[in-house]
């Protein structure tokens, strides 16, 4: 088996905009109001970063532990949706970071420190086994809770949103292609055919964006489980392609199969409502991470070319390789497959710098 991973700080060192600095001030600021968990607030420093707008600032308190301070900007981030998860996750025993103070406001929180050990900085192929099914028993746990109208729907509107992304970013701004009338008729007719897979699956809690970066190493409690503001109500095979087709580490496709069919085995005699075969379960699982992965195209190039965060633009391989190998093995999508291939030999070739 094989895999890459990219330190989930590789941005913290980044420089600060004047804005991130105002806010990093006014975070300071409120930070020294808040009373009781003794903080050595001149110990504050970036903890990482991540694709949203979101920072993160680890203090060191008296008693030799850390805390985790939160800049959360109301414009962009959810920070009532994030308490809201916190409190469910830990509801149902999953290891999440605690809410210790919040200003909803300002958009600021201090939560516990789940460490600074991801899956992604520590998988290998020694210990990859017992951390995806410790990540598996979790996530099953997670779906096993699942009530309708808890959580935003994760409907068809909101899933062609995000293939839209793929339009919109990869293929005119990133390419610089725009598509002719019977290519955006192909690929909206595999859209199509996505959404209707995705449509027709059991719905449950999905994460959304549940992968290496966003689980922690615990030595209690494995995995921690962070970035999960965003979770909605979805498509049952969502999660895990996130969890095992990530677009930051890369697996063995017999590796990948072993883990989804415990998951398939294992939810079953949890009570989730699986598909009764295999095979069917499969091609949903991979028709679901084509759909995720389109959409992640697209959010890669808008991160590049919208919020100058170019170090995404080389993680597109890895993600095009999942989309060419999971179009090319059905029918209905080799249409995709060779639209790629066209707008691939359309596209001026041109060299990115960063």
């Amino acid at each position: 088996m094989s895999s890459t991973a990219i330190p989930v700080n590789s941005a913290a060192s980044a420089a600060i905009s004047p804005e991130k600095e105002q806010r990093k001030q006014a975070l300071q600021t409120w930070l020294a109001g808040v009373n009781g968990h003794a903080m050595k607030l001149a110990s504050m420093r970036a903890a990482s970063a991540d694709a949203s707008f979101r920072q993160y600032y680890r203090i060191d308190t008296e008693d030799g532990n850390s805390l985790i301070a939160v800049d959360a900007p109301p414009a962009t981030e959810n920070s009532a949706a994030f308490i809201k998860m916190a409190n469910l996750l830990k509801s149902i025993n999953l290891t999440v970071p605690e809410v210790l103070a919040h200003d909803i406001a300002q958009g600021f929180l201090l939560v516990t420190d789940m460490g600074m050990r991801t899956y992604g900085q520590v998988l290998n192929s020694d210990n990859a086994h017992k951390l995806y099914l410790d990540a598996i028993d979790s996530l099953i746990l997670f779906q096993a809770q699942s009530q309708p109208d808890v959580l935003p729907e994760y409907d068809r509107a909101f899933l062609l949103r995000e293939l839209n992304i793929f339009k919109e970013w990869y293929v005119a701004k990133h390419l610089g292609v725009t598509l002719t009338d019977a290519q955006n008729a192909t690929l909206d007719k595999v859209f199509d055919h996505l959404l209707a897979s995705a449509l027709a699956q059991p719905q449950v809690y999905v994460h959304r964006d549940y992968h290496s970066r966003n689980l922690m190493w615990m030595d209690k409690g494995n995995p921690g489980i962070i970035d999960f503001q965003d979770a909605v109500y979805g498509p049952i095979t969502y999660d895990l392609v996130s969890l095992l087709r990530d677009a930051y580490v890369q697996w063995d496709e017999e590796i990948v199969l072993d883990w989804a069919i415990r998951y398939w085995e294992k939810a079953k005699r949890a009570g989730l409502p699986m598909a009764p075969d295999i095979d069917s379960f499969y091609r949903d699982f991979e028709w679901m991470g084509l759909q995720r992965h389109l959409k992640i195209l697209g959010i890669f190039a808008r991160l590049s070319h919208r919020d100058g965060k170019h170090h995404y633009i080389g993680d597109i391989p890895t993600v095009m390789e999942y989309v060419r190998k999971t179009s090319h093995r059905y029918k209905e999508l080799i249409p995709l497959l060779r639209l790629l291939d066209e707008l691939q030999d359309n596209t001026p070739q041109v060299g990115y710098t960063f």
